[in-house]
């Protein structure tokens, strides 16, 4: 079994195509059975899509892999705490697990839900996963916009 280390540092190369395409550097990856399924990073600059974000693009490839609209096998690995619109795609998908690196304390569904959790009620949720190396992508990336 490949560790939630292993996913979470190939959700980062993914922030930091993000990074490197002038877009808020958020990344993730679809697995199922140890094998990453799809990918995506921020886009919403690029598409102007206020929509597109890593988590969106990262699912939306992985139903259309899949043929299939729920992931209660799969697992999300994404950057940054997933906002609210994020966390309901998240939901409706019916994943069966979603770890994130770095809360985002500003657009995070932490902010809005609290203690209650906006996933399905069968999730397993794990956050803090290289936190550091998340938090200091953003924080490098408006570093430099400023």
């Amino acid at each position: 079994m490949l560790s939630d280390e292993h996913f979470m540092k190939q959700a980062l190369v993914q922030a930091q195509q993000a990074f490197d395409a002038g877009e808020v550097p958020v990344g993730a990856v679809v697995v199922i059975n140890n094998r990453i399924i799809a990918r995506g990073y921020n886009q919403v600059e690029q598409l102007n899509d206020p929509t597109a974000h890593a988590e969106m693009i990262a699912l939306t490839a992985a139903f259309s892999f899949l043929g299939a609209k729920y992931l209660p096998d799969a697992a999300l690995y994404v950057t940054v705490e997933p906002c609210l619109m994020c966390a309901g795609a998240i939901y409706w998908s019916k994943l069966g697990k979603v770890v994130w690196g770095t809360d985002d304390e500003k657009n995070g569904h932490q902010r809005s839900t609290g203690a209650q959790s906006p996933f399905h009620p069968k999730a397993v949720i794990r956050k803090g996963v290289l936190a550091a190396e998340a938090a200091e992508l953003m924080k490098q990336f408006f570093r430099e916009r400023r």
